[in-house]
């Protein structure tokens, strides 16, 4: 059983799991004391435990001395647009799971999603609640990163200056093609309309390269996730 704590409350000896983690352990897992668990901050350390209290509201375990989880290279960034309903979760879950650490949603021009305010925090906030339970579910010691900007400029300035850049494009005839494994890969995907003209033309003066997925057309949700996975395939060592 994976179980994640706060960073700053990951260390030996013993620890208390509340609220949906204890749920979780309790209602979900039926676990019992002497059960092993494994803990994991989120932030790339782990630590083996085992249960030795139950109580209504907390589990108490005890754990070892906490050690790092190193993350594959490269750094993987998936640059997204808002896809409606339950769509979005499926692809923040599917991208966690193939190995993204970073997602960054705009809004794009053609999106039939388009959020703001409480509405933009409380929706960002379900995804990155998604991307932990999907860690959880793969093994991953560190969650990924979820985060909104409002614009695609913004987005683009934030990426690191290092690494390699590639936009989906469904026109382009281009394949994967790494010489060498960088250390980091940006991949940015469209919403069901497709990029916008003036939106290709940014990603392209970034630094972009178009990357084709195939002759047939993909669903935003889907796009990214394929793309994702060929990168960890083809930076696998």
């Amino acid at each position: 059983m994976r179980i994640y704590v706060a960073p700053l409350q990951l260390h030996a000896g013993e620890l208390a799991i509340r609220g949906d983690e204890h749920h979780y352990l309790g209602r979900v897992r039926r676990a019992r004391v002497g059960d092993p668990v494994e803990l994991i901050d989120g932030a790339g350390r782990r630590a083996a435990a085992h249960i030795v209290r139950i109580s209504d509201i907390e589990t108490i375990v005890d754990a070892c001395e906490p050690e790092p989880v190193i993350e594959l290279a490269p750094r993987v960034c998936a640059l997204i647009p808002w896809i409606k309903g339950d769509r979005m979760d499926q692809c923040i879950e599917k991208l966690v799971e193939v190995g993204c650490d970073e997602v960054v949603i705009w809004p794009a021009a053609r999106a039939v999603v388009q959020l703001a305010g409480d509405r933009l925090g409380t929706r960002v906030g379900k995804l990155r609640a998604a991307a932990l339970a999907a860690a959880r579910q793969c093994g991953r010691a560190a969650v990924p990163e979820v985060t909104a900007v409002a614009s695609l400029g913004a987005a683009i300035a934030n990426l690191s200056i290092a690494g390699a850049r590639y936009v989906l494009d469904p026109a382009s005839s281009a394949r994967l093609a790494l010489s060498e494994a960088p250390s980091h890969v940006t991949v940015a995907s469209g919403p069901e309309g497709g990029l916008a003209p003036a939106e290709l033309d940014a990603l392209l003066a970034a630094g972009f390269a178009s990357l084709g997925l195939g002759p047939r057309t993909l669903r935003a949700e889907t796009a990214p996730v394929i793309a994702v996975a060929l990168v960890r395939a083809a930076t696998a060592t």
